[in-house]
């Protein structure tokens, strides 16, 4: 112990702690440990010992560990105490992506139907040639110091937005305009609402960013308020949520919910520079309404919509709209990137979104996309499985035992995507001592969308693999 107190004693002298908070605390240890003053393999001073150094409570200390550890800089070794991690740097983080993305992602091994994707059925995407054919002439290619987002395209964003925004910007796709977002946002060790179960990019995000997510809890109209006013006492920099065709429970959020949501967070405490980010990913195939808190909080919500999942994943494109003086922030940063998203892509998005061809293929896709969420639906109901009603392409299947779920699926030839990805760290938290901590047990994403037939034969093995699950949410 003298040892531990010694030991804390000299780091405090070494780095000196002027913000004695967790924020304060993990940001000293991290730029020690990018810098090289804390070489990997160092054995850090007990979270007891350097709280009582620095005057402050142990669980000040354990945050600001917990939050190194989720960055990936330093790791526990139980008994033996916490360490800097091999390699470790912020920019190294990103290392740590992987466990969770192969989660996600489909293995080689060959399979009859793989709805594991969560990728839009290609043979439902507008046909491509035509707008090529129209594009070639009115493209502009040879300018630096043309408006980033093309006039016309900027009109058609706005006019369709669900709510006034201050200012309307184009990106390279969802991720680009969230990940642009968080970080004009988001300070390491911060706090970020998410839903739970979530999309596994956003906690990826989150991890790099050296940010924690709180998730909370969904019910079939998304985000339950009760469980985010909770949430909001933890004073978080930012609330992330899906309004429509949540992934991967497929919960849209009607008007009525996202008022209620609106409103918790317009009357919690300490949360007055809080910021909501929408990720509208499946806007233009969901059957549900467009829905955003932005309606009662203008100058608090940025809206993101992505073209991908109703026009093509490989165009790229999404647009993101908000208070002005953000939107500003994330367009000057972008500037010393790529700049602006090809106006030739928007102009060829430009031409999607107003020829009637193609408008007539997208109704269509969202058409069949509800056509096949039903079907599955109901095989699955009328078999003894659970399934709450989904929107968009995918839907999230209580099993008994994801592991064995997988393995029975995939011997009948069919790939879906494990459930565990999908849940933030303190929702599996337990998991590796055999505690069942996951909010209504185990799940596992079946993209729907990719089912052009055959859903009473998917219905049987999903059926089979749920075993009998007891009725619960999500």
């Amino acid at each position: 112990m003298n040892g531990d107190r010694a030991d804390a004693a000299a780091l405090v002298a070494r780095a000196q702690f002027p913000d004695a908070t967790p924020r304060g605390i993990a940001g000293v240890i991290a730029r020690r440990v990018s810098s090289g003053e804390l070489a990997p393999g160092e054995r850090l001073p007990t979270v007891r010992d350097l709280a009582a150094v620095l005057g402050v409570s142990p669980a000040t200390v354990s945050q600001a560990w917990q939050a190194l550890a989720r960055a990936g800089m330093i790791e526990s070794r139980g008994r033996a105490g916490s360490f800097v991690r091999g390699g470790a740097s912020a920019r190294g983080a990103s290392a740590r992506l992987a466990p969770r993305m192969r989660g996600m992602a489909a293995p080689d091994d060959p399979v009859r139907l793989d709805l594991s994707r969560g990728t839009p059925d290609p043979l439902l995407l507008p046909a491509l040639g035509p707008a090529l054919s129209r594009v070639s002439a009115r493209a502009e290619t040879g300018s630096y110091q043309a408006e980033p987002v093309i006039p016309a395209l900027a009109t058609v964003l706005a006019d369709s937005w669900p709510s006034p925004a201050g200012s309307i910007m184009v990106v390279d796709g969802a991720l680009d305009a969230i990940s642009r977002t968080l970080e004009q946002l988001v300070r390491f060790g911060d706090r970020v609402v998410v839903e739970s179960p979530g999309f596994p990019p956003f906690l990826d995000l989150l991890d790099v960013l050296g940010a924690e997510a709180v998730p909370v809890r969904l019910d079939a109209h998304g985000m339950v308020p009760e469980a985010l006013a909770r949430a909001l006492r933890g004073r978080p920099a930012a609330v992330l949520l899906q309004p429509r065709a949540q992934n991967p429970t497929g919960a849209s959020m009607t008007a009525e919910r996202a008022e209620a949501l609106a409103h918790v967070i317009r009357s919690a405490a300490d949360v007055d520079d809080l910021v909501v980010i929408e990720d509208d990913h499946s806007g233009l195939i969901s059957t549900e309404g467009d829905v955003t808190l932005g309606t009662w909080l203008p100058d608090r919500v940025v809206h993101v919509r992505s073209f991908a999942k109703s026009h093509g994943p490989d165009l790229r494109i999404a647009a993101l709209g908000g208070p002005r003086d953000l939107v500003d922030r994330v367009v000057a940063r972008r500037m010393l990137g790529p700049g602006w998203t090809s106006r030739m892509l928007q102009t060829i998005l430009l031409d999607l979104l107003t020829d009637g061809t193609s408008i007539d293929a997208v109704a269509e896709a969202r058409r069949q996309y509800y056509t096949r969420q039903r079907a599955l639906g109901d095989a699955l109901r009328a078999r003894g499985v659970p399934v709450a009603p989904a929107d968009g392409i995918n839907v999230w299947v209580p099993v008994l035992s994801e592991r064995s779920a997988l393995v029975q699926l995939a011997a009948a030839g069919i790939r879906v995507a494990a459930g565990t990805p999908f849940l933030a760290a303190s929702d599996t938290a337990d998991a590796a001592n055999g505690a069942r901590t996951r909010p209504g047990g185990d799940f596992v994403r079946v993209t729907v969308g990719a089912l052009r037939d055959g859903a009473d034969d998917v219905a049987d093995a999903l059926a089979t693999a749920a075993q009998h699950v007891a009725v619960g949410g999500y």
